[in-house]
């Protein structure tokens, strides 16, 4: 299996389950409380390492108790974290999140007062040992900086950029990456109502890049290095659950794929099976089954 590299975050993730989504000014007593560690970079790599990839995480935790979740949790999932940025002050991104059971939606209130992963802590490991290297759309100026050093160094190490998010900026990154990894909310925030409009944009800067694009329950959307499109249903489960991670579930499935050399067409169709199935369960454990 692959040595895969995910640049990003992790958070501390507090969830509560409700009934139904409370309307404003109401109190509602919680049927569960759980605390998780989350972050998209984590999810994806937890995922992956359960099909047997080795991870490494890259980012930044805060010296404070809450960080000890998070490494405990990584650690119980054999991903490496000798890349991290401890910091001496500062608090774990936390995520406090209302988890619908009548629907299986999310609502995220997240805070962070923590730096972004600095370039100069990752110009210092070595990616001559990873077969795929994964960021995430976040902190534009260091990313584009690290995009540029592994293309730099290493031409032909594949790597991949999730945009989940309309950032600013963020446009400068997208001729780095040889995926590219978009979602529904970021494609409807820069004016497309259809995933081929955007990548019919994004190919004139990323001309070489292939492309997918998740949509919820109207399946996922890929386009090859040739030009070539594909789409595949949404795979919903008989009942639904929880939806939080769905995406970097999808991500992970993704990657999976293509780093075992299988089509683009066959990994969207296996991707979207997978976070179908995460939305059939609390969180991300035993998918690879």
């Amino acid at each position: 299996m692959a040595r895969i590299l995910a640049v990003g975050i992790a958070t501390l993730d507090i969830i509560n389950l409700v009934e139904d989504y409370p309307a404003e000014d109401a109190e509602v007593r919680a049927l569960e409380q759980e605390l998780r560690r989350g972050g998209n970079a984590t999810n994806t790599l937890v995922v992956l390492s359960q099909f047997g990839h080795q991870c490494s995480w890259a980012g930044t935790l805060a010296d404070e108790p809450d960080a000890r979740i998070i490494r405990a949790d990584l650690a119980h999932h054999a991903v490496d974290v000798s890349a991290v940025e401890l910091l001496p002050r500062g608090k774990v991104p936390t995520s406090y999140i209302t988890l619908s059971q009548r629907t299986g939606s999310r609502t995220i209130v997240h805070y962070r007062d923590l730096p972004e992963y600095s370039f100069e802590h990752f110009r210092a490991i070595d990616l001559a040992r990873f077969d795929w290297v994964h960021f995430e759309g976040r902190n534009v100026e260091a990313t584009l900086r690290m995009l540029q050093r592994l293309k730099e160094l290493h031409p032909a190490l594949p790597c991949s950029l999730e945009i989940e998010k309309p950032r600013p900026g963020i446009e400068q990154l997208l001729p780095y990456p040889d995926l590219l990894i978009f979602s529904r909310v970021y494609a409807r925030a820069r004016g497309f109502q259809r995933a081929e409009g955007l990548f019919e944009r994004v190919r004139a800067v990323a001309p070489h890049a292939q492309m997918v694009c998740g949509w919820g329950e109207g399946g996922a959307y890929a386009r090859d290095r040739d030009n070539r499109g594909y789409h595949t249903p949404a795979f919903p489960p008989p009942r639904l659950v929880d939806t939080l991670a769905a995406g970097d579930v999808f991500n992970a499935g993704i990657i999976h794929g293509l780093v075992r050399r299988r089509s683009l067409e066959l990994t969207l169709i296996e991707a979207a099976r997978l976070a179908g199935r995460k939305c059939g369960q609390q969180g991300i454990e035993r998918l690879a089954g």
